[in-house]
């Protein structure tokens, strides 16, 4: 037998109980905004070149780009399209940019724990460090939102063994860390259940444009694409669409122009069908939710 995380079972997409989201609409689609803060001269970060000695200047300030300036581009993009955005936010970015955080709820939108910082990953700490990572995330959050996050998505995707049970344990209802599917499904934990809401690593500006060097103009074809095959998948079935996005990456000049095709496309005909759900993860949750145990896998 291979080695298995016993945190959900095998279960094909063509042979679960049907159900559809708020007012019988079958396409749920969210944007998750990655807001990341990283550390000068030392841990993980994302390249745009191959790095030197720290302090690694080039990377890091391409980085900073993000918070001082796309994020702002963005911003005027969503606010322009009338679109909710699911902001990702590492907790540091509390102290660094609170103009940025101001901004976010000043819209309302909703606000994910993205933990502390992306110079780090959690899987590599021990549970004691771990729980203490979740719980200053959890908790720098509360103090300046008024509310606790709901989602969690872990710093670079990284999980522990435990990870699922220590979120639930610290209250949280939903994770987006597994990529696995196109419906929402829960997992087992050590103390009941928690539920994993679909993140795309394919719609990933991450993986696309910085690992793959996907141009700007086919990572906006990937996401018009994406959103016209799953409108027609989900004639049949209920299914989430996310799309992740980095100010860093689609913030630069050049690929904002790309992605702001992509975006009014989706806000165009979401304005003219009653099929589309343009949400938050959190209010795709919060409707699993309301619905009779065993509908969801």
């Amino acid at each position: 037998m291979l080695p298995s995380h016993h945190r959900y079972s095998y279960s094909s997409i063509h042979d679960r109980p049907h159900y559809t989201w708020p007012k019988q609409r079958k396409l749920a689609v969210y944007i998750a905004l990655n807001l990341e803060h990283f550390a000068f001269g030392e841990g993980l970060g994302a390249s745009l070149a191959p790095g030197g000695p720290e302090p690694d200047v080039l990377n890091y300030a391409w980085r900073d780009y993000g918070n001082r300036v796309g994020v702002w581009r963005l911003l005027e993009l969503f606010e322009e399209l009338s679109l909710p955005v699911a902001v990702l936010v590492n907790s540091e970015l509390y102290d660094y940019c609170p103009a940025v955080m101001r901004a976010f709820r000043d819209r309302g939108d909703e606000i994910v724990a993205h933990g502390r910082t992306n110079s780090e990953r959690q899987s590599t700490l021990n549970e004691d460090g771990e729980q203490r990572l979740i719980i200053e995330t959890t908790n720098t959050i509360t103090q300046h939102e008024g509310a606790r996050p709901r989602g969690w998505l872990g710093p670079w995707i990284a999980q522990s063994r435990i990870t699922p049970d220590l979120l639930q344990e610290a209250g949280y209802t939903y994770m987006l860390d597994w990529c696995c599917d196109d419906q929402p499904i829960w997992f087992q934990t050590r103390a009941g259940r928690i539920l994993s809401i679909p993140y795309p690593q394919e719609v990933n500006d991450i993986p696309a444009i910085a690992v793959r060097n996907t141009s700007a103009t086919d990572f906006a074809d990937m996401i018009v694409d994406q959103f016209a095959e799953m409108q027609g998948q989900a004639q049949h079935q209920p299914l989430v669409m996310g799309i992740a996005l980095h100010p860093y990456i689609v913030g630069q000049p050049f690929r904002l122009r790309h992605l702001r095709r992509a975006l009014n496309h989706i806000a165009e005909r979401a304005a003219r069908s009653e099929d589309l759900w343009i949400t938050y993860p959190g209010e795709i949750a919060r409707h699993i939710l309301t619905l009779p145990n065993g509908i969801v896998p």
